[in-house]
Protein backbone atom coordinates (compact mmCIF):
# COMPACT_ATOMS: atom_id res chain seq x y z
CA UNK A 1 0.00 0.00 0.00
CA UNK A 2 1.30 3.43 -0.95
CA UNK A 3 1.39 5.83 1.98
CA UNK A 4 -0.30 9.17 1.30
CA UNK A 5 1.43 12.10 3.00
CA UNK A 6 -0.26 15.47 3.13
CA UNK A 7 2.48 18.03 2.72
CA UNK A 8 2.77 20.88 5.20
CA UNK A 9 4.36 22.93 2.41
CA UNK A 10 2.38 21.91 -0.69
CA UNK A 11 3.55 24.92 -2.70
CA UNK A 12 7.23 24.47 -1.98
CA UNK A 13 9.46 22.60 -4.38
CA UNK A 14 13.15 22.72 -5.20
CA UNK A 15 14.47 26.18 -4.35
CA UNK A 16 15.81 28.57 -6.96
CA UNK A 17 19.22 28.23 -5.30
CA UNK A 18 19.26 24.50 -6.00
CA UNK A 19 18.14 25.07 -9.59
CA UNK A 20 20.75 27.73 -10.23
CA UNK A 21 23.52 25.79 -8.52
CA UNK A 22 22.82 22.64 -10.51
CA UNK A 23 22.77 24.61 -13.75
CA UNK A 24 25.95 26.45 -12.74
CA UNK A 25 27.78 23.18 -12.07
CA UNK A 26 26.61 21.75 -15.39
CA UNK A 27 28.04 24.76 -17.28
CA UNK A 28 31.10 25.34 -15.06
CA UNK A 29 29.78 28.80 -14.22
CA UNK A 30 31.13 31.32 -11.72
CA UNK A 31 28.57 31.38 -8.93
CA UNK A 32 27.60 34.94 -8.00
CA UNK A 33 24.19 33.67 -6.93
CA UNK A 34 24.43 32.37 -3.37
CA UNK A 35 25.68 34.55 -0.54
CA UNK A 36 28.94 33.05 0.61
CA UNK A 37 32.58 34.20 0.26
CA UNK A 38 35.03 32.28 -1.90
CA UNK A 39 37.98 33.18 0.32
CA UNK A 40 39.10 31.58 3.56
CA UNK A 41 38.34 32.38 7.17
CA UNK A 42 40.99 34.28 9.13
CA UNK A 43 43.75 31.87 10.18
CA UNK A 44 43.70 33.19 13.76
CA UNK A 45 40.11 32.02 14.09
CA UNK A 46 41.06 28.63 12.64
CA UNK A 47 43.74 28.23 15.28
CA UNK A 48 41.40 29.19 18.11
CA UNK A 49 38.98 26.45 17.06
CA UNK A 50 41.79 23.91 16.79
CA UNK A 51 43.09 24.95 20.22
CA UNK A 52 39.64 24.50 21.74
CA UNK A 53 39.40 20.97 20.36
CA UNK A 54 42.94 20.09 21.45
CA UNK A 55 42.16 21.43 24.93
CA UNK A 56 39.22 19.09 25.36
CA UNK A 57 36.23 21.36 24.61
CA UNK A 58 34.47 18.70 22.55
CA UNK A 59 31.38 17.95 24.62
CA UNK A 60 28.06 19.75 25.05
CA UNK A 61 28.18 23.29 26.30
CA UNK A 62 25.27 25.15 27.93
CA UNK A 63 21.97 24.86 26.10
CA UNK A 64 21.73 28.64 25.73
CA UNK A 65 25.31 28.98 24.51
CA UNK A 66 28.78 29.00 26.01
CA UNK A 67 28.42 31.49 28.91
CA UNK A 68 31.59 33.54 28.19
CA UNK A 69 30.45 33.92 24.58
CA UNK A 70 27.06 35.25 25.68
CA UNK A 71 28.83 37.69 28.00
CA UNK A 72 30.99 38.95 25.13
CA UNK A 73 27.92 39.35 22.94
CA UNK A 74 26.19 41.40 25.65
CA UNK A 75 29.24 43.66 25.97
CA UNK A 76 29.36 44.13 22.21
CA UNK A 77 25.66 45.05 22.07
CA UNK A 78 26.18 47.60 24.83
CA UNK A 79 29.07 49.20 22.96
CA UNK A 80 27.42 49.25 19.54
CA UNK A 81 23.78 49.96 20.38
CA UNK A 82 23.84 51.25 23.97
CA UNK A 83 21.46 48.45 24.95
CA UNK A 84 21.68 46.54 28.22
CA UNK A 85 21.14 42.87 27.48
CA UNK A 86 21.28 40.16 30.14
CA UNK A 87 23.53 37.36 28.79
CA UNK A 88 21.78 34.77 30.97
CA UNK A 89 18.13 35.55 30.24
CA UNK A 90 18.13 37.33 26.86
CA UNK A 91 20.76 35.73 24.59
CA UNK A 92 20.66 32.28 22.99
CA UNK A 93 23.34 30.98 20.64
CA UNK A 94 21.83 29.18 17.65
CA UNK A 95 22.94 27.07 14.68
CA UNK A 96 22.70 30.03 12.32
CA UNK A 97 20.52 33.07 11.81
CA UNK A 98 17.93 31.17 9.78
CA UNK A 99 17.40 28.77 12.67
CA UNK A 100 17.00 31.72 15.05
CA UNK A 101 14.28 33.17 12.81
CA UNK A 102 12.45 29.83 12.57
CA UNK A 103 12.58 29.32 16.32
CA UNK A 104 11.26 32.83 16.96
CA UNK A 105 8.38 32.28 14.51
CA UNK A 106 7.58 28.93 16.11
CA UNK A 107 7.55 30.37 19.61
CA UNK A 108 5.14 33.13 18.57
CA UNK A 109 2.59 31.95 16.04
CA UNK A 110 -0.62 30.06 16.70
CA UNK A 111 -2.96 28.66 14.01
CA UNK A 112 -4.61 31.49 12.11
CA UNK A 113 -2.19 34.19 13.25
CA UNK A 114 -1.07 36.58 10.54
CA UNK A 115 2.51 37.67 9.91
CA UNK A 116 3.45 40.59 7.68
CA UNK A 117 6.36 39.90 5.32
CA UNK A 118 7.96 42.48 3.04
CA UNK A 119 8.75 41.21 -0.45
CA UNK A 120 11.15 40.47 -1.98
CA UNK A 121 11.87 38.39 1.11
CA UNK A 122 14.49 35.95 2.31
CA UNK A 123 13.10 32.62 1.23
CA UNK A 124 12.67 31.00 4.66
CA UNK A 125 10.20 33.52 6.12
CA UNK A 126 6.97 32.38 4.47
CA UNK A 127 7.60 28.61 4.86
CA UNK A 128 8.42 29.25 8.54
CA UNK A 129 5.07 30.96 8.99
CA UNK A 130 3.12 28.29 7.11
CA UNK A 131 4.78 25.41 8.98
CA UNK A 132 3.36 26.98 12.13
CA UNK A 133 -0.16 27.20 10.67
CA UNK A 134 0.10 30.97 10.32
CA UNK A 135 -0.86 33.14 7.37
CA UNK A 136 1.81 35.17 5.60
CA UNK A 137 0.49 38.59 4.52
CA UNK A 138 2.90 39.99 1.94
CA UNK A 139 3.57 43.67 1.36
CA UNK A 140 5.67 44.55 -1.72
CA UNK A 141 8.52 46.98 -1.16
CA UNK A 142 8.48 49.96 -3.52
CA UNK A 143 10.51 49.34 -6.65
CA UNK A 144 13.23 50.32 -7.47
CA UNK A 145 14.56 51.58 -4.11
CA UNK A 146 12.80 48.81 -2.15
CA UNK A 147 11.52 51.16 0.54
CA UNK A 148 8.70 50.23 2.92
CA UNK A 149 5.24 51.45 1.79
CA UNK A 150 3.66 52.24 5.14
CA UNK A 151 0.29 53.01 3.55
CA UNK A 152 0.17 49.38 2.37
CA UNK A 153 1.25 48.17 5.79
CA UNK A 154 -1.81 49.92 7.25
CA UNK A 155 -4.03 47.96 4.87
CA UNK A 156 -2.26 44.70 5.77
CA UNK A 157 -2.68 45.00 9.55
CA UNK A 158 -5.77 43.28 10.93
CA UNK A 159 -7.00 42.07 14.30
CA UNK A 160 -5.15 38.79 13.60
CA UNK A 161 -1.76 40.39 12.93
CA UNK A 162 0.67 38.84 15.38
CA UNK A 163 4.05 39.45 13.77
CA UNK A 164 6.00 41.77 11.46
CA UNK A 165 9.29 40.53 10.02
CA UNK A 166 11.95 43.15 9.26
CA UNK A 167 15.26 42.63 7.48
CA UNK A 168 17.95 45.30 7.37
CA UNK A 169 20.38 45.25 5.65
CA UNK A 170 17.95 43.60 3.29
CA UNK A 171 18.44 40.34 1.44
CA UNK A 172 18.17 40.28 -1.58
CA UNK A 173 18.39 44.03 -2.34
CA UNK A 174 20.79 45.61 0.15
CA UNK A 175 18.22 48.25 1.14
CA UNK A 176 18.27 49.70 4.68
CA UNK A 177 15.54 50.80 7.03
CA UNK A 178 15.61 54.49 7.96
CA UNK A 179 14.86 56.54 11.06
CA UNK A 180 11.51 57.35 9.48
CA UNK A 181 10.80 53.61 9.20
CA UNK A 182 11.53 53.28 12.92
CA UNK A 183 9.04 56.06 13.66
CA UNK A 184 6.38 54.57 11.39
CA UNK A 185 6.84 51.07 12.78
CA UNK A 186 6.63 52.35 16.35
CA UNK A 187 3.34 54.09 15.61
CA UNK A 188 1.77 50.94 14.22
CA UNK A 189 2.75 48.53 16.98
CA UNK A 190 2.16 50.86 19.95
CA UNK A 191 -0.75 49.65 22.07
CA UNK A 192 -0.99 46.32 20.20
CA UNK A 193 0.26 42.79 20.84
CA UNK A 194 2.12 42.73 17.50
CA UNK A 195 5.59 41.22 17.83
CA UNK A 196 8.63 41.81 15.62
CA UNK A 197 11.37 39.59 14.28
CA UNK A 198 14.32 41.68 13.14
CA UNK A 199 16.71 39.85 10.82
CA UNK A 200 20.00 41.70 11.28
CA UNK A 201 22.48 39.09 10.08
CA UNK A 202 24.26 41.67 7.89
CA UNK A 203 24.64 44.19 10.73
CA UNK A 204 28.35 44.74 10.00
CA UNK A 205 27.93 44.98 6.24
CA UNK A 206 26.62 48.53 5.79
CA UNK A 207 28.14 50.99 3.34
CA UNK A 208 28.28 54.65 2.34
CA UNK A 209 28.69 55.86 5.91
CA UNK A 210 25.17 54.81 6.86
CA UNK A 211 24.40 53.48 10.37
CA UNK A 212 22.88 50.16 11.29
CA UNK A 213 19.55 50.87 12.97
CA UNK A 214 19.27 47.81 15.15
CA UNK A 215 15.94 47.49 16.91
CA UNK A 216 17.97 46.96 20.07
CA UNK A 217 18.64 50.72 20.05
CA UNK A 218 14.93 51.47 20.54
CA UNK A 219 13.63 50.20 23.92
CA UNK A 220 9.95 50.25 22.98
CA UNK A 221 10.59 48.16 19.88
CA UNK A 222 13.19 45.93 21.53
CA UNK A 223 10.65 45.03 24.22
CA UNK A 224 8.55 43.19 21.61
CA UNK A 225 11.33 41.91 19.34
CA UNK A 226 13.42 38.85 18.57
CA UNK A 227 16.62 40.21 16.99
CA UNK A 228 18.62 37.66 15.01
CA UNK A 229 22.33 37.75 14.12
CA UNK A 230 24.93 35.62 12.31
CA UNK A 231 28.56 34.85 13.10
CA UNK A 232 28.80 33.30 9.65
CA UNK A 233 28.18 36.61 7.89
CA UNK A 234 30.37 38.56 10.30
CA UNK A 235 33.41 36.30 10.07
CA UNK A 236 32.99 34.92 6.52
CA UNK A 237 32.35 31.39 7.82
CA UNK A 238 28.80 30.75 6.60
CA UNK A 239 29.36 26.98 6.69
CA UNK A 240 29.81 27.07 10.45
CA UNK A 241 26.09 27.83 10.88
CA UNK A 242 26.36 29.79 14.11
CA UNK A 243 24.35 32.82 15.14
CA UNK A 244 22.35 34.11 18.05
CA UNK A 245 19.05 35.62 19.04
CA UNK A 246 18.41 38.44 21.52
CA UNK A 247 15.01 39.04 23.08
CA UNK A 248 13.50 40.20 26.38
CA UNK A 249 13.48 37.48 29.07
CA UNK A 250 9.77 36.71 28.77
CA UNK A 251 10.09 36.21 25.01
CA UNK A 252 13.38 34.35 25.24
CA UNK A 253 11.80 31.94 27.72
CA UNK A 254 9.39 30.81 24.99
CA UNK A 255 12.16 30.76 22.38
CA UNK A 256 14.20 28.39 24.54
CA UNK A 257 11.29 26.02 24.99
CA UNK A 258 11.44 25.36 21.25
CA UNK A 259 15.24 25.48 21.08
CA UNK A 260 15.79 22.84 23.77
CA UNK A 261 13.79 20.22 21.86
CA UNK A 262 15.26 21.07 18.47
CA UNK A 263 19.04 21.43 18.40
CA UNK A 264 19.43 21.73 22.21
CA UNK A 265 22.93 23.22 21.93
CA UNK A 266 25.51 24.31 19.36
CA UNK A 267 29.07 23.46 18.33
CA UNK A 268 31.26 23.87 21.42
CA UNK A 269 34.78 24.39 20.00
CA UNK A 270 33.63 27.16 17.67
CA UNK A 271 31.83 28.93 20.50
CA UNK A 272 35.00 28.80 22.60
CA UNK A 273 36.94 30.30 19.69
CA UNK A 274 34.40 33.02 18.97
CA UNK A 275 34.33 34.07 22.61
CA UNK A 276 38.04 34.85 22.35
CA UNK A 277 37.86 36.27 18.81
CA UNK A 278 35.20 38.80 19.77
CA UNK A 279 37.82 40.59 21.87
CA UNK A 280 39.26 41.95 18.64
CA UNK A 281 36.50 44.40 17.69
CA UNK A 282 38.54 45.67 14.75
CA UNK A 283 37.73 42.48 12.86
CA UNK A 284 34.01 43.18 12.64
CA UNK A 285 34.36 46.97 12.59
CA UNK A 286 36.65 46.79 9.54
CA UNK A 287 34.36 44.43 7.64
CA UNK A 288 32.14 47.13 6.10
CA UNK A 289 34.91 49.04 4.29
CA UNK A 290 36.40 45.79 3.01
CA UNK A 291 33.07 44.64 1.60
CA UNK A 292 32.18 48.11 0.31
CA UNK A 293 35.40 48.03 -1.71
CA UNK A 294 34.29 44.74 -3.25
CA UNK A 295 30.88 46.22 -4.07
CA UNK A 296 32.52 49.23 -5.69
CA UNK A 297 34.94 47.01 -7.60
CA UNK A 298 32.00 45.08 -9.07
CA UNK A 299 30.24 48.36 -9.90
CA UNK A 300 33.22 49.57 -11.91
CA UNK A 301 33.35 46.29 -13.80
CA UNK A 302 29.62 46.35 -14.51
CA UNK A 303 29.81 49.85 -16.02
CA UNK A 304 31.15 48.17 -19.14
CA UNK A 305 27.88 46.28 -19.51
CA UNK A 306 24.35 47.53 -20.31
CA UNK A 307 23.04 46.45 -16.88
CA UNK A 308 21.44 49.20 -14.79
CA UNK A 309 22.54 49.45 -11.17
CA UNK A 310 20.02 49.34 -8.30
CA UNK A 311 22.24 50.62 -5.46
CA UNK A 312 22.88 48.44 -2.44
CA UNK A 313 23.83 50.00 0.90
CA UNK A 314 24.48 46.75 2.74
CA UNK A 315 24.70 42.92 2.72
CA UNK A 316 26.66 40.70 0.29
CA UNK A 317 24.42 41.65 -2.63
CA UNK A 318 23.68 44.19 -5.30
CA UNK A 319 20.87 44.03 -7.83
CA UNK A 320 20.96 45.01 -11.49
CA UNK A 321 18.06 45.49 -13.88
CA UNK A 322 18.09 44.45 -17.51
CA UNK A 323 14.51 45.25 -18.66
CA UNK A 324 15.73 48.08 -20.88
CA UNK A 325 17.51 45.62 -23.16
CA UNK A 326 15.59 42.33 -22.71
CA UNK A 327 12.03 41.39 -21.85
CA UNK A 328 12.88 37.80 -20.90
CA UNK A 329 11.61 36.65 -17.55
CA UNK A 330 14.30 36.97 -14.91
CA UNK A 331 14.40 33.18 -14.49
CA UNK A 332 14.96 32.69 -18.23
CA UNK A 333 17.50 35.49 -18.30
CA UNK A 334 19.44 34.06 -15.34
CA UNK A 335 19.46 30.63 -16.99
CA UNK A 336 20.68 32.15 -20.26
CA UNK A 337 23.49 33.94 -18.44
CA UNK A 338 24.69 30.61 -17.11
CA UNK A 339 24.45 28.85 -20.46
CA UNK A 340 25.91 31.59 -22.65
CA UNK A 341 28.49 33.30 -20.46
CA UNK A 342 29.02 31.02 -17.47
CA UNK A 343 27.95 33.36 -14.67
CA UNK A 344 25.25 32.45 -12.13
CA UNK A 345 22.97 35.07 -10.58
CA UNK A 346 19.65 34.80 -8.74
CA UNK A 347 16.41 36.08 -10.32
CA UNK A 348 14.74 38.42 -7.82
CA UNK A 349 11.24 37.15 -8.70
CA UNK A 350 12.19 34.05 -6.66
CA UNK A 351 11.93 36.20 -3.53
CA UNK A 352 8.25 37.02 -4.20
CA UNK A 353 5.43 34.61 -3.45
CA UNK A 354 3.59 36.14 -6.42
CA UNK A 355 6.62 35.78 -8.68
CA UNK A 356 6.66 39.53 -9.33
CA UNK A 357 9.18 40.07 -12.12
CA UNK A 358 10.78 43.51 -12.45
CA UNK A 359 13.55 42.14 -14.69
CA UNK A 360 16.15 42.22 -11.94
CA UNK A 361 18.91 39.76 -11.00
CA UNK A 362 20.98 39.65 -7.81
CA UNK A 363 24.78 39.43 -7.75
CA UNK A 364 26.88 38.40 -4.73
CA UNK A 365 30.07 40.47 -4.52
CA UNK A 366 31.56 38.70 -1.46
CA UNK A 367 34.20 37.18 -3.71
CA UNK A 368 37.87 37.53 -4.53
CA UNK A 369 38.63 40.34 -6.99
CA UNK A 370 39.93 37.78 -9.47
CA UNK A 371 36.55 36.01 -9.32
CA UNK A 372 34.66 39.26 -9.96
CA UNK A 373 37.01 40.21 -12.82
CA UNK A 374 36.55 36.88 -14.54
CA UNK A 375 32.78 37.05 -14.06
CA UNK A 376 32.63 40.53 -15.61
CA UNK A 377 34.75 39.38 -18.55
CA UNK A 378 32.33 36.51 -19.14
CA UNK A 379 29.25 38.73 -18.83
CA UNK A 380 30.49 40.86 -21.71
CA UNK A 381 30.05 37.80 -23.95
CA UNK A 382 26.31 38.40 -23.75
CA UNK A 383 26.56 41.69 -25.62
Amino acid sequence: MRIQLQSKLPNVGVTIFTEINELAVRHNAINLGQGFPDYNVNSDLHELVADAMRNGFNQYTHMNGYPPLRQKIAAKIKTLYNADVDPDSSITVTPGGTYAIYTAVTSLLRPGDEAIVFEPAYDSYIPNIELNSGKAVTVPLRFPDYSIPWDLVDKAITSRTRLIILNSPHNPTGALITENDIVELSKRVAGTDIMIISDEVYEHLIFDGKPHLSLLKYPELASRSFVCFSFGKTYSCTGWKLGYCIAPPELMKEFRKVHQFNCFTCDTPKQIALAQYLDNSNVYLSLAPLMEAKRNFLRELMKKTPFKLIPSHGSYFECYSYGHFSQESDRDFAARMIRECGVATIPVSAFYRTGQDDHVVRFCFAKKESTLEEAAKRILKLF
